[in-house]
């Protein structure tokens, strides 16, 4: 009873705020379905724009040893490009668009969404101590909910410990309690509050604290507040069984390279480490997507849609600077990066960099993911950001009008941040 109502509230609340974005006209536009279906243009970019597009995309798997990715980009003036690109493994069967992949940290923004509807259900309060919330961390009565949310409860990452037993064991599935005991037990990075410094242990956290609160599991959750109000028929926080990230259109091969003998990394031979527990990311990292369903997300994070109303003017109004001395435009909240106008997350698990974020003001999305973790999280992020930049120049196509306002980047700057990182070679300019 209590799931079915549930249900039926926030989905009223979902239709709520797609009427108000539908409102406001060409301020947003829809990736696929009817967030905003009026103001995407149909059919594919100009020549150019797409030649470049894939140009950076090519580029990027180049750089880091991936045979494979998916992208999707949606210019609502201009055009769209949805394509999987090279092949599962060096050499074998072509990707294709409909694959369903680890989504990586992009599961965040998700979990903050329960976070902010759990407070308007006054079922939390947002300045709530950790420890009220989940037993045996009284070192955390001064972090609060809201501090997981926004990344800066200072406490420490887990990960970076645990990544090579996920290798050598991928079957095993973590309990979350664990995988956060591995956080906690490090030095803190910061106080709680002061900077953005985000953590996979705070997500964790965030994500057994919603559970208690909201009564069910975060799978369910998950399911229930966002997937199926918004129509994202591919996207689920798996069980801890180890199992590949399998969708209706197929599964898109995850793969780590990792150094030879002599020390250099073996990018012609890569790890398969398609098939793992999704337990190593649970409300951090753990869900699976596809990039429709992405792209879809993105965008109603962006308009707000996933926020309820008590809280859409508050969740992203006091960033915290995406690191020391960042430009200004460079900021976090709310589970959330926020890179000038666009709106979303990347990052990495072991298979997959994922990235997928959305203009606030011109509804320009853009979605990518890279079949090689290698490289970490920063060349999902920097393609991305380059791809925006690219399709934010994109001609308007007849009758609409392009932004007037542009990124305040170049598509070089990214492109080149992919190139020094680069731990395979990246193709010729």
């Amino acid at each position: 009873m209590r799931r079915g109502t549930a249900r039926r509230r926030i989905a009223a609340t979902i239709a709520v705020a797609l009427a108000s974005a539908l409102a406001l006209a060409a301020c947003t536009g829809s990736p696929d379905g009817d967030i905003d279906q009026r103001t995407q243009v149909e059919g594919a970019f100009p020549e150019e724009t797409q030649t470049q597009l894939e140009a950076a995309v090519t580029h990027a798997m180049g750089a880091t040893g991936s045979s494979g990715a998916i992208v999707g980009v949606w210019a609502p003036w201009s055009g769209s490009w949805v394509a999987g690109l090279g092949t599962q493994t060096p050499g074998g069967a072509a990707v294709t668009a409909d694959m369903a992949f680890r989504a990586a940290q992009v599961t965040r923004p998700m979990t903050c969404d329960l976070l902010y509807r759990a407070a308007a259900d006054g079922l939390v309060e947002l300045d709530d101590p950790v420890s009220q919330w989940v037993s045996g961390v009284a070192d955390l009565d001064d972090v609060t909910l809201q501090q997981l949310c926004d990344g800066t409860s200072g406490i420490g990452t887990y990960a970076t410990q645990l990544s090579p037993l996920w290798t050598s064991n991928p079957a095993r599935s973590w309990n979350p309690r664990e995988l956060a005991s591995y956080g906690l037990g490090q030095p803190r990075v910061s106080e709680p509050g002061v900077a953005y410094r985000p953590t996979d242990t705070g997500y964790v956290l965030l994500g057994l604290a919603l559970e208690r609160a909201m009564g069910d599991r975060a799978a369910v959750l998950i399911r229930e507040y966002i997937a199926e109000p918004l129509g994202l028929t591919g996207t689920r926080l798996p069980s801890g069984k180890a199992a590949a990230p399998e969708g209706a259109g197929g599964t898109l091969t995850g793969q780590k390279s990792v150094p030879g003998e002599d020390g250099t990394m073996n990018c012609a031979a890569p790890l398969d480490v398609t098939t793992m527990s999704a337990s190593i990311g649970y409300t951090d990292s753990g869900v699976v997507s596809t990039v429709h369903d992405l792209g879809r997300y993105a965008q109603a994070l962006a308009a707000g849609i996933t926020t309820p109303s008590a809280f859409a003017d508050d969740r992203f109004s006091d960033p915290k600077p995406f690191f020391q001395d960042a430009p200004s435009w460079m900021n976090a909240a709310g589970g959330a990066v926020l890179f000038g106008s666009l709106v979303g997350n990347y990052g990495t698990v072991p298979g997959y960099a994922t990235a997928a974020f959305s203009d606030t003001e011109s509804g320009l999305t853009v979605v990518v993911v890279l079949n090689n973790s290698a490289n970490g999280a920063s060349p999902a992020g920097n393609l991305a950001w380059e791809m925006a930049a690219i399709a934010s120049k994109a001609p308007a196509a007849s009758g609409q009008v392009a932004p007037e306002a542009g990124l305040p980047w170049t598509p070089q700057q990214f492109h080149d941040s992919i190139a020094a990182e680069a731990v395979c070679t990246p193709p010729a300019e």
